[in-house]
């Protein structure tokens, strides 16, 4: 994201903040398995060495009790082969669920603002039936109000236990149960922006800062459980760039989006070209334990998530700098260079000799901050398999929306209305789930038919 976006944050914050609905960060967190308080990752007192070859993970006490049902052997890389311990994410399509041979056509339209006793622009965060009625979504399917989290969720994932977990910017990771409310499973983290299961052993990762500074800041790649695996990762400029989205491969191995130091490349406060960190404006490949990690490709800005498709192939969403370019995203080439720091301004930098810059898969309009993006693999959307859907964070006129990348028509928006949509992931249960930033609702789509 960019600097250019706090105007639009702070236009959300003012809409919102009526009625008393600012997010509180939680004082405690009980780990629903034993009625404990739990503590994730406490944080170093000196910062972490930077970047280390051999990354070592900091044990820590207990914090979740989410149980695995298979055990990793030893520092051993997973091979694609074992069982996966997902409730699968692919399920059959329902028979209670009508289906049709194709999906409905239809448009729909961004609704206006419109002012409530909470704001001049949105329903208060608990009117349901508001909510409900001001989401558009195309037709066949509908919208539900599922839950809402205190704070400003960040990332969302479901776990081997068909359980939806929600990230939020205050430092705790929820657990919604099966009545759809949110309990606190685990916290003490600083903006936690990533979360991802392990589809073989069904632990939790967890990207987040340590050192949330504008220059010289720090984030890391967590295990729930068992601290910090690894360290030294560039952060926090406009303290919106950091280690991001985590999603594990084909392969068994962790991918995590990381942001770069500047906008464009930049010695901040100068128009000099900068040194890049080894490991800014890429996506990492790690082992499992954290003690292998590699760059997986290059040159994407602000990636704020990442998601591998049916084929195969890794989508990064990127964010472009403040002078303005279209926003991204990229259908990962392995090592590639994906256009940071070279872009075309007045005091921006030009590729060196015999670099080959991968242009986007798709452009958008300048400014709409595009976040979370998941892969559908499931068959209860009709004729949607192996779409990608995206979130557009950004209060900018266009944004504040959710679309679809179909794999023979590429882009169209999906479902219009939303405040501030960072993340959307599908369900067991083959719905689209989406959060918004703003408000900590967490919505729910799904196909109705005709």
């Amino acid at each position: 994201m960019k600097a250019a976006y706090i105007l639009g944050v702070l236009i959300i914050f003012a809409a919102l903040v009526g009625c008393g609905q600012t997010a509180n960060t939680p004082a405690e967190v009980v780990s629903q398995g034993n009625g404990t308080t739990a503590t994730a990752v406490p944080q170093p007192t000196t910062p972490a060495t930077a970047v280390p070859a051999s990354p070592t993970a900091s044990p820590i006490p207990p914090t979740a009790t989410i149980e695995p049902t298979a055990t990793p052997a030893g520092t051993e890389t997973p091979t694609p082969t074992p069982t996966s311990v997902w409730v699968n994410p692919t399920a059959t399509v329902d028979p209670a669920i009508p289906i049709a041979t194709s999906a409905p056509e239809g448009t729909i339209t961004q609704p206006d603002y419109a002012e409530s006793e909470c704001s001049d622009k949105y329903p208060c965060n608990e009117d349901v039936a508001a909510w409900e009625a001001r989401i558009q979504v195309l037709p066949g399917f509908q919208v539900k109000y599922y839950t809402r989290v205190e704070g400003q969720p960040t990332s969302m994932a479901f776990g081997p236990d068909g359980l939806l977990y929600v990230a939020v910017a205050e430092g705790t990771i929820f657990r919604i149960d099966e009545t759809g409310a949110p309990k606190a499973y685990v916290g003490g983290y600083k903006t936690p922006t990533g979360i991802a299961f392990h589809p073989y052993n069904g632990e939790l990762y967890v990207s987040s800062r340590v050192i949330e500074e504008n220059v010289d800041g720090e984030s890391a790649v967590s295990i729930v459980n068992h601290g910090r695996i690894i360290e030294g990762l560039p952060c926090c400029y406009t303290f919106f760039h950091a280690a991001n989205g985590i999603a594990f491969g084909p392969d068994g191995y962790g991918y995590v989006s990381v942001g770069a130091r500047a906008d464009h490349g930049e010695i901040l406060g100068t128009n000099e070209q900068d040194t890049l960190h080894p490991y800014e404006a890429t996506i990492l490949r790690f082992s499992p334990d954290g003690k292998e990690v590699e760059v997986y490709a290059r040159g994407l800005r602000n990636s704020y998530d990442i998601a591998w498709d049916g084929n195969g192939d890794l989508w990064a969403t990127d964010n472009d700098p403040d002078f303005g370019p279209p926003e991204e995203v990229h259908k990962v080439v392995p090592g590639g260079e994906h256009g940071y720091p070279w872009y075309d301004c007045d005091v921006c930098f030009s590729p060196p000799a015999g670099v080959e810059v991968i242009p986007p898969t798709y452009s958008f309009m300048p400014h709409a901050s595009p976040t979370g993006i998941t892969a559908y693999l499931s068959g209860v959307f009709p004729g949607y398999y192996n779409s990608m859907f995206m979130v557009f964070w950004s209060a900018f006129p266009g944004a504040q929306k959710v679309i679809r990348i179909s794999p023979e028509d590429g882009p169209s928006d999906f479902s219009l209305g939303y405040a501030a949509p960072i993340d959307v992931t599908v369900g067991p249960d083959g719905n689209l789930y989406v959060a918004d930033w703003a408000t900590g609702i967490i919505f729910q789509i799904s196909y109705i038919g005709e």
